[in-house]
């Protein structure tokens, strides 16, 4: 029987994201990420509380929809 902590993680990343995070990623200014956030362009963020999260596989979501458009144009 799985434990009740592998049954809650199940499916969860190991960590979810901080716009600093995204930033570095993408190497670009934390300015950019907060811009991207404010006019909906950038990856799907969430909040906890007062702090903004990315989920990784939303993010890797959001780059494929960028290179497909990238390619398609």
């Amino acid at each position: 029987m799985a434990s009740p902590t592998t049954t809650l993680r199940s499916g969860l990343p190991d960590r979810y994201l901080t716009p600093n995070d995204i930033a570095a990623l993408f190497d670009v200014p934390l300015e950019t990420v907060y811009e991207w956030r404010k006019k909906r362009t950038g990856p799907p963020g969430f909040r906890v509380g007062k702090h903004v999260r990315y989920d990784p596989a939303a993010v890797h979501a959001w780059t494929e929809a960028l290179m497909a458009a990238d390619t398609a144009a």
